[in-house]
């Protein structure tokens, strides 16, 4: 199973490089636009993957909750992911426009934080349904507490992230000088 998750981890991020090189080297936008829609398709592959190994009996595992992360965070974040790729591509190959940047101080970092720390959270709660869908499927909940595993430091770290992301609402940074 952590072989798959590496693969399509590699798959993604070929997928995406041969999308954005279609669309801003040939240059074919729409064949281009095609592969990128496609990128999520692997996200798709991973999870079936991991249902049908879960349903043929397969030892639920950690990486079948890596797998559900791996949904989460690309739902949550993969668009974002992609814009950012996509602008450092068209600048380096295209002569496209320098990359917007975030902003790093004042309300409008702490109104981006909070975003950022939401698109957590939803990938978080993504992966857990997910993760509740395939301990329904198999039917017995002893044989799916493996795959959850993953889950608890995740928790952990959306808490910190919470506390940081919300501080800045609280203490926005300042300018220096």
């Amino acid at each position: 199973m952590l072989a798959l998750i590496v693969g399509c981890e590699v798959a993604f991020w070929i997928l995406l490089a041969t999308a954005l090189a279609t669309r801003y080297v040939l240059p074919a936008r729409k064949l281009g636009a095609v592969l990128l829609i496609s990128v999520p398709l692997v996200d798709v592959v991973l999870v079936v993957a991991s249902l049908v190994d879960l349903r043929r009996g397969g030892e639920a595992s950690p990486s079948h909750g890596l797998a559900a992360i791996y949904l989460g965070v690309s739902v949550a974040f993969g668009r974002q992911m992609v814009s950012w790729a996509g602008q450092r591509f068209a600048r380096r190959f295209a002569h496209g426009p320098a990359p917007t940047r975030p902003p790093l101080v004042g309300r409008d970092h702490a109104s981006h934080e909070r975003r950022q720390w939401l698109r957590h959270l939803l990938a978080y709660l993504i992966a857990t349904g997910v993760l509740g869908l395939f301990t329904l499927l198999v039917g017995d909940i002893d044989r799916t507490v493996p795959m959850w595993a993953p889950m608890a430091p995740w928790a952990i770290a959306l808490v910190i992230d919470f506390v940081i992301s919300f501080s800045y609402t609280l203490a926005p940074r300042k300018t220096r000088g």
